[in-house]
């Protein structure tokens, strides 16, 4: 008992708050050498400090509080060396993103906060018999949560013995920024009557109707200036949004370079 440090000391040593420190604890990172029954204060030792040092620098580099976990549970030097090797590449890939980020804000800064101009086409969309499958999501989560949703899908569409009818889409049920998660539905067309076991995949009914659209090609994370496009000519034709966009993903990332990706957006509207 003689080593122990009471939380406030090991707040200093280690360089990591208060709240950070019972929070790891909560997750089962960092627990506690020994808690005070009667007033539930929490102690470390000296010797968990390289543990929490390790917590710290894998959090500063973005690493998830998971993988973070099995990363440090692990013994095996091999594992640890691929999760390292696994999440580096994930830093390099958001990097990368960054990067286009910051090419794609220089070409609205020398076109004075003006992208081309998009043509929008009034037209009618079918409905759409599809397996759906809806998601709560953040900014932050978007991606990662519909490259999950798609292979969901996917399985589920093989495992009912059916193949996909057309261009994936989402549905973008709610506005999702930085601040307010929303929810996304996840659709890929397939034969009517599709049965799908209980589960969150459905088969549904997309309701057809009139849509303003326009056809991005670039990379997805540039694409709000074609839903600015679609949205100026909607006020413009005095038309009215009469439902929630859409994406439909008309060609594979997997097979072209993010700049050749085309997406056509569509935007329910109240008449053609």
């Amino acid at each position: 008992m003689d080593d122990l440090i009471p939380i406030g000391r090991f707040s200093l040593m280690s360089r990591l708050s208060i709240k950070a420190l019972r929070f790891y604890d909560e997750q089962g990172l960092l627990t506690p050498a020994w808690v005070d029954p009667s007033s539930g204060y929490r102690y470390y030792r000296r010797a968990q400090a390289g543990q929490a040092e390790a917590i710290r620098v894998l959090r500063q580099i973005d690493m998830p509080i998971g993988e973070i976990h099995d990363l440090l549970s692990s013994k095996d030097p091999e594992i640890i060396g691929k999760r390292l090797q696994d999440h580096r590449e994930r830093l390099r890939a958001r990097l990368d993103e960054q990067e286009r980020m910051l090419r794609f804000l220089e070409r609205l800064i020398d076109q004075g906060g003006f992208t081309m101009p998009y043509q929008v086409t009034a037209k009618q969309i079918d409905t759409r018999a599809v397996a759906a499958l809806r998601l709560h999501t953040s900014l932050t989560a978007i991606g990662a949560d519909m490259a999950r949703g798609f292979g969901t899908l996917v399985s589920a569409i093989g495992t009912a013995g059916a193949s996909p009818t057309g261009a994936p889409f989402v549905i973008y049920h709610n506005v999702i920024d930085e601040r307010i998660p929303g929810d996304i539905e996840i659709c890929i067309p397939v034969p009517a009557g599709t049965r799908f076991p209980d589960g969150p995949v459905v088969f549904r009914e997309v309701p057809g109707g009139p849509a303003a659209t326009t056809v991005h090609r670039g990379p997805y994370q540039e694409i709000s200036p074609a839903y600015h496009g679609v949205f100026a000519w909607i006020e413009d034709e005095g038309r009215k949004p009469s439902g929630p966009p859409c994406e439909v993903y008309l060609n594979d990332p997997q097979t072209v370079a993010p700049e050749d990706l085309l997406t056509e957006v569509q935007f329910p509207i109240d008449r053609l």
